[in-house]
């Protein structure tokens, strides 16, 4: 019993060195100080930096220096962590929504570099009396920030809006800018700025952006689409890039942080927001290894230096004073210039006041410079201790590091409130107030039997489903009610059992249902209509068979007993090998009651894969489709190439067996229907057997006037008005053709 207390004891002797002790404590303060500090309505953000401060080597002395250590656990998970947090800010950028608001960008980037260091470099040099090198290097510090408020925005779905955009954009100018500068100074300490030095800065760079923007591309689209399947292997590939390309930064003469930003930039477009990847990526991220970082953080942190004395609190005053005023000048000059709402404006300061990852970068590089080197080691030999002279003495690292902790704490009050405020905002001006509801009503039926050749369908009502409904998606197994009816059912419930953990990793609900009916089309628009949905998606694949095709009946019999918009699919490939969604409209198909609701399905997929969209069509269509967009904040690069005839598609689009091929067709008796629609589909298959295509019926309310009369049939109507429309079309294109003659 002694020796078992003995041994317990030593374990917890301080500081800690146990690993499988200090990872318990760190998960341990990961789980608790949010679930605490949320009590008293402190960020979690701000718990898990002043926890850091708490059991750090300079608080509690829970962990020792040792742990962080560049060989130290706690350094390489932070190290992670800091990599992972710029890599998040690259990777959910709205490159449509950057290149909408890239003026105002620019313009935020530009002052919340010029502000601070035009500003600060006389305050360092003159208040501070700090050298000329060092006031620079202490005043590009002020200049850049660490976006350690983002998980709060991303939480609260603000990551598309264009307050952040702007945020986000005037980052990458600033933090690339001032590390640039930081590669420049530190290469000037060392007697090496030269033209040598300028040659090989900007060779290591190219080298650096032609691997990253050409070829990791190109391998990443290849390793996604050969291995779609394997989830666990595609998450791993990316952490395996995020490192690489901060090595290869390294490599070129610039910090890691630019490296992890230049990756998400690089696999923004390969990765959907709402794909079971995208949710992974997520969850590790902001459950351990952002934690992490912001523990070490406060670990950092030496509380006891402002005990000795005044001017370590003068420099730190100044410091974390003019550090956020600087970035309040820039947020509220861009406000001011763009005439931003105050709440917007509150958002932009929020991300931009924080400092961190590259401040840290900064002053530990003016840290660790030592001026006199060569006496020192020259002393070292001699047996003798000569003081260094930093390019920044200690003062200045511990009024840092304070700044640090103050901006991280800020920024993370200013944007928990400016994002709830923004929020309340957007609810109060919502144009469509009825938008919110129709939203939650929505709901995808996809009808299936089992996983095997319909992943790429499920995967697909993923994409075109909003994360904010609360059940989107159902999937529905149909079985004839026979004597094996029971069997079947079995069958099916095993089925839907591998679909449930195919789609386990998303952050979407699914329901499974395994029903019976006369045939296949009476049990989709049931159970349609038993559960409200307004859209039924199929698996029409090319490789399936024809009886399959048929989906167990006739289509044209789905399409009589179901009125909801239904999606035939023919997806074959990965959404990652799509280059452009051409979609091709037939006239008047905006005067549709349901085109609203598949146009926004589909600006959702171009917008989720992040490819632009072609539409040919009328006029009328392509300026609906706009207003869709702009409704329902799906903003896409959108193309538009007006044909008369949908035969007109053949001559005009040019082949590509990336495109995915999107077609609107029309149910007889629809607005939009024409006689050669059936005949178009068919030449479409033909004419692209390589590409995924999908045909949408969009869907129709029918009348109850008429209802007594369900026995009445106007068949016979429709086919003479359908055959008066042939012979007009040939009469029309016989004079069309004398016309041309006579005119030759």
């Amino acid at each position: 019993m002694n020796y078992f207390f003995e041994h317990l004891l030593k374990a917890f002797h301080l500081p800690l060195q146990n690993p499988v002790l200090i990872f318990s404590l760190m998960l341990f303060i990961i789980l608790l100080s949010p679930i605490i500090l949320r009590k008293v309505k402190i960020p979690a953000i701000i718990g898990l930096i002043l926890s850091g401060v708490l059991i750090g080597p300079l608080g509690l002395g829970l962990l020792g220096k040792n742990t962080m250590d560049p060989e130290g656990s706690i350094k390489l998970f932070a190290t992670i962590g800091l990599l992972y947090i710029m890599f998040m800010a690259g990777l959910e950028l709205d490159f449509t929504q950057f290149k909408r608001y890239w003026s105002k960008s620019l313009t935020f980037g530009v002052l919340t570099f010029i502000i601070p260091i035009t500003l600060g470099y006389p305050i360092c040099y003159w208040v501070l009396h700090l050298s000329p090198t060092a006031s620079l290097l202490t005043a590009s510090m002020f200049a850049t920030h660490t976006l350690v408020a983002y998980p709060i925005i991303s939480k609260y779905g603000l990551s598309k809006h264009p307050a952040v955009a702007i945020a986000v954009g005037g980052t990458i100018l600033t933090d690339t800018a001032v590390l640039i500068i930081l590669a420049i100074i530190s290469s000037s300490t060392k007697g090496s700025l030269d033209i040598s030095f300028w040659v090989r800065l900007i060779t290591s760079l190219t080298i650096f952006s032609l691997i990253m923007f050409y070829f990791i591309p190109k391998i990443a689209r290849w390793f996604f689409s050969k291995l779609d399947s394997e989830k666990t292997s595609q998450y791993i590939f990316v952490l395996s890039i995020i490192f690489f390309s901060a090595f290869l930064a390294e490599m070129a003469g610039v910090e890691h942080i630019i490296g992890a930003f230049v990756a998400g930039l690089v696999l923004n477009k390969l990765i959907p927001h709402n794909s079971i990847l995208m949710n992974r990526i997520d969850f590790i991220g902001n459950s351990l290894f952002i934690p992490f970082f912001l523990i070490s953080v406060g670990m950092v942190v030496d509380y006891r230096a402002f005990f000795q004395g005044s001017w370590p609190l003068i420099i730190a005053g100044v410091l974390t004073t003019f550090a956020i005023f600087s970035k309040w000048l820039a947020a509220f000059v861009t406000s001011f210039i763009f005439k931003l709402r105050k709440s917007e404006r509150s958002v932009i300061y929020g991300l931009s006041t924080s400092h961190a990852a590259a401040t840290l970068a900064i002053i530990m590089v003016g840290y660790n410079t030592i001026l006199n080197q060569k006496e020192v080691e020259a002393a070292a030999l001699k047996n003798l201790i000569i003081e260094p002279i930093r390019l920044l003495d200690k003062n200045v690292l511990n009024g840092t590091i304070l700044l640090i902790l103050i901006t991280c704490m800020v920024a993370s009050f200013v944007t928990e409130m400016a994002g709830k405020k923004l929020l309340q905002e957007m609810a109060e001006n919502n144009e469509d107030e009825q938008n919110e509801t129709r939203l939650r009503n929505q709901h995808v039926l996809v009808s299936m039997t089992e996983l095997k050749g319909n992943e790429t369908l499920l995967d697909f009502a993923a994409l075109i489903s909003d994360l904010r409904v609360i059940n989107p998606i159902s999937v529905v197994s149909v079985q004839p009610n026979n004597e094996d009816a029971e069997r079947l059912i079995r069958k099916s419930r095993k089925s839907l059992e591998e679909i449930m953990k195919h789609f386990a990793g998303h952050e979407m609900k699914l329901n499974t249902i395994a029903t019976i009916d006369l045939n296949l089309s009476s049990g989709i628009s049931r159970v349609s209509k038993e559960l409200v949905a307004d859209l039924v998606m199929l698996n029409d694949s090319k490789k399936l068979t024809f009886l399959n095709r048929l989906i167990g009946d006739d289509r044209q019999h789905l399409l009589d007993v179901c009125e909801k918009t239904i999606f035939f699919c023919q997806l074959d490939k990965t959404s990652i090998n799509y280059r452009k969604l051409v979609l091709v409209s037939p006239k008047l198909a905006e005067l549709d009651p349901a085109f609203n609701l598949w146009a926004a399905r589909i600006l959702r997929v171009a917008k989720e894969l992040k490819i632009d969209i072609k539409l040919y069509g009328s006029l009328a269509t392509y300026e609906r489709l706009l207003k869709v967009g702009e409704v329902n904040k799906l903003e896409t690069t959108m193309q538009h190439e007006e044909i008369e005839e949908l035969d007109d598609l053949f001559l005009k689009s040019s082949k590509n067996t990336h495109d995915l091929i999107v077609i609107c067709a029309a149910r007889f008796g629809a607005v939009s229907f024409t006689s050669e629609l059936d005949g178009f589909l068919s030449r479409v298959e033909k004419a692209y057997p390589e590409n995924d295509t999908v045909v949408i019926y969009p869907g129709q309310e029918k009348e109850n006037l008429f209802s007594t009369y369900e026995d009445v049939s106007g068949n016979a109507i429709g086919l003479g008005v359908e055959t008066i429309q042939k012979i007009g079309k040939e009469v029309g294109s016989i004079f069309k053709k004398n016309k041309e003659s006579d005119s030759e």
